[in-house]
């Protein structure tokens, strides 16, 4: 049952001395949580309750049955702004429509994820390179947080997800701006950046609320302009099943599928990042997709928007002392608890300042480092963060992510049709072979070539190998009386394998030439047997070492298959 619900592994065994520290750090989460997840929801397109609902039930389920310890829960800015890229298309922000497709995806997302896990399909996620993650991650800091110049500047901007369209329209309205609402911005950007730096025992977005809703109130600034958030409905949220048809399902299905990977995505990492720090417990990633997919699911019915880790939350929960999911759920507690009592507080909350929440928060994603590293360490890499970076902030959030994942897929399936390949030679003094371009004062012979392949052999790579094949003939020709190839990088081989060696084989028996193959694997042996190839070349013509393969090559008389390879790998 642990394997199933993993809260039974750490509440079978909770030490009653670390109720303080998961105290601590859930009422510091549930603090932050409050402005984050109310900001988040303006991202989403949603009223700000929203994010609150979003904060409850989601945590516990995931306490339940996630496996992270340190983990936190709830609605993320990468995530707000896919379901506001993908349900803005469909209704009007704000509206009872929106609303309802909002708390759909979320539905579709949890069932997704949920699927995958079951289906130990966490794998999935490897094919979002860093580069492209880096690359689409600062681009969506941009877009997040230059879509808030609207509550920044006091102004109607037309939305949009697009950086450049957002910078336009901005400037078009600059005699419309309200710089009350300006300073009130700045200055609540500037509270949460100086008390990170000097009060750190102090929840930086937390006081630039207190602060915010205090200037308001005893200033009538809302009177002059400065939209305030307004009345915030008080209780819980309510059991509800929505209504919805398969119209709407399929017209979510990209946006579901795209929040479900980068949703799990940035969950995943940040959690393996916090649980590098603790030794006590493992972070699964197929459990992972359940307990995200049945958080998401379960908060669908409690009114919630789609969630999953946030970076900076789970940072603070672990800098705080979390031990357990205890945290999580004295977090959610906190949430339900401000929902009861303590929402009429936030009656004159500042837009502006919730803003200022966002740009901070998002602006500190943008990665500055990793393009300067690529560009000195690896230009291909370069290239798709740049791509994907400029795909994201141009042609749009999904697009942009799509064009990232079909490059990492294009250059995946590029690397493994051109594998490397390295002709080898004898190190003088020893039975040792190395790369001729690696090493100085190599031997390397003409009269016997030897190539080492690194990669498996498949359907679609062997043209690349044959021409290499053709390429050292030919240039050791008439001098080349053997190819010793050293089968040691190569892993597996397919049909199209085995029949491309029986034709090289066919074609350098026909030009004198001996092949000699060395240090082959055991699955790949076996599947040599199986197929025949290993009586068709013949047994003589297999090596334990690449020594022995040259040794065969200058002997007349071959020895037998049994005297090199001895046993199995």
């Amino acid at each position: 049952m642990k394997k199933f619900i993993p809260i039974l592994d750490w509440i079978n065994s909770y030490d009653k001395s670390w109720f303080k520290s998961d105290l601590f750090a859930g009422l510091t989460v549930g603090v932050m949580l409050i402005p984050q997840g109310m900001a988040y929801s303006l991202i989403a397109g949603l009223p700000a309750i929203y994010g609150l609902y979003a904060s409850i039930i989601p945590l516990i389920i995931y306490a339940i049955f996630g496996t992270s310890r340190q983990l936190a829960v709830g609605p993320v800015a990468m995530v707000s702004l896919l379901v506001a890229s993908g349900v803005g298309v469909l209704a009007e922000s704000g509206t009872e429509e929106y609303i309802a497709l909002a708390i759909l995806l979320a539905l579709m997302v949890g069932v997704m994820q949920f699927v995958l896990g079951v289906a130990r399909m966490g794998f999935l996620v490897n094919f979002m390179s860093h580069p492209v993650i880096s690359g689409f991650t600062s681009a969506a800091a941009l877009i997040i947080g230059f879509s808030q110049l609207k509550h920044v500047l006091g102004v109607n901007i037309p939305k949009s997800h697009f950086i450049h369209e957002i910078l336009i329209n901005a400037a078009t309205t600059i005699g419309e701006w309200n710089w009350t609402t300006v300073a009130l911005s700045l200055g609540g950007m500037i509270v949460i950046i100086l008390t990170r730096k000097y009060v750190k025992a102090i929840p930086a977005q937390l006081a630039a609320v207190v602060l915010g809703i205090l200037v308001v109130y005893f200033f009538g600034l809302d009177q002059s302009g400065v939209k305030i958030v307004g009345e915030v409905p008080s209780g819980l949220p309510s059991l509800q099943v929505g209504n919805f048809n398969w119209a709407q399902v399929q017209s979510l299905l990209p946006t579901a599928l795209t929040i479900s990977l980068i949703g799990f995505m940035e969950s995943f990492a940040v959690a393996k990042t916090i649980q590098a720090k603790h030794r006590n417990y493992e972070v699964k990633a197929n459990q992972e997709l359940i307990g995200l997919g049945l958080a998401n699911v379960a908060g669908s019915f409690f009114q919630s928007f789609p969630v999953t880790g946030g970076f900076s939350r789970t940072a603070v929960n672990d800098q705080a002392g979390a031990k357990t999911g205890l945290a999580a759920i004295i977090s959610a507690t906190l949430i339900a608890v401000t929902l009861l009592f303590l929402t009429p507080l936030f009656y004159y909350l500042p837009k502006a300042i919730l803003a200022s929440v966002i740009m901070v928060a998002v602006f500190g994603l943008v990665d500055f480092k990793e393009p300067v590293h690529l560009w000195k360490s690896d230009r291909v890499d370069f290239a798709m963060l740049l791509i994907t970076f400029v795909g994201t902030l141009f042609l749009g959030v999904e697009q942009g992510i799509g064009l990232g994942v079909l490059l990492s897929l294009l250059l995946i399936i590029f690397k493994t049709t051109r594998p490397h390949i390295a002709v080898l030679g004898q190190v003088p003094g020893t039975n040792v072979y190395r790369n001729v371009e690696r090493f100085d004062q190599i031997i390397e012979r003409r009269d016997i070539v030897i190539l080492r392949p690194d990669a498996r052999i498949y359907f679609a790579n062997i043209n690349h190998i044959q021409q290499k094949i053709d390429e050292v003939v030919k240039a050791n020709s008439p001098e080349i009386k053997g190819l010793v190839v050293n089968f040691e990088s190569v892993n597996s081989v397919d049909s199209s394998g085995i029949h491309f060696i029986k034709d090289v084989d066919k074609q350098l028996k026909a030009a004198g030439i001996k092949l000699i193959i060395t240090s082959v694997k055991g699955p790949v042996r076996d599947t040599f047997q199986k197929s025949g190839l290993t009586s068709y070349i013949g047994e003589n013509r297999f090596a334990l070492t690449v020594h022995q393969g040259v040794k065969i090559v200058e002997s007349e008389e071959s020895p037998k298959f049994g005297e090199y390879i001895l046993e199995a790998n």
